[in-house]
């Protein structure tokens, strides 16, 4: 699938963790006008969860983020992105575990991996995190939406442990840091 928006909005390809995690966040941003849950940066075409999982694919979880460059920065689409994940863990957010799980920043064009750069040295800079930012910088790769059974799944299962223990957390610190900054 194409990474490719309309003419009036840029994409971000992003990989933080649970594509479910990510997904809600920014669903809840100003600026955003589509979330898609996907899998990008392996080997494998049209990559199933199973497979995925399987951790021998070589995908990363992402959320494909369609956004509107004149309501939403992509330098501040990336500041919510390292406020609401730990980019400095490798393979891991959480106890979710494995190479799927990457911080990861698939840069579209030369302007984003630039500002993803400068990015990463801002919030370097402010000493946010204990440990380095691990966070890969990778070249546009082919995105594979994810099944129909991960989209909106925050918002469709608000009952389910995961989305209650893990994902509710993240989106409550989300929408406090960044209540400005909300669609609502």
């Amino acid at each position: 699938m194409e990474n490719k928006a309309n003419s009036r909005h840029e994409v971000a390809v992003l990989g933080g963790g649970c594509f479910w995690c990510v997904e809600a966040v920014f669903q809840d941003l100003r600026g955003v006008v589509s979330v898609l849950p996907g899998y990008a940066g392996g080997h494998v075409d049209n990559p199933t969860y199973e497979q995925v999982c399987g951790k021998q694919t070589g995908h990363i979880e992402v959320a494909r983020v369609e956004f509107d460059p004149q309501v939403l920065s992509y330098s501040d689409l990336l500041r919510v992105f390292f406020a609401t994940h730990d980019p400095t863990t490798p393979g891991r957010q959480g106890n979710d575990v494995g190479p799927q799980y990457e911080s990861a920043i698939f840069w579209q064009d030369e302007a984003q991996r630039e500002q993803a750069q400068a990015v990463i040295a801002e919030v370097t800079a402010q000493r946010i995190y204990d440990a380095p930012i691990v966070t890969k910088l990778l070249a546009p790769a082919t995105f594979w939406p994810a099944e129909d059974y991960h989209r909106n799944y925050f918002n469709s299962h608000p009952e389910q442990g995961y989305c209650q223990f893990v994902i509710a957390p993240k989106v409550a610190k989300f929408r406090k840091q960044f209540h400005d900054r909300l669609v609502r």
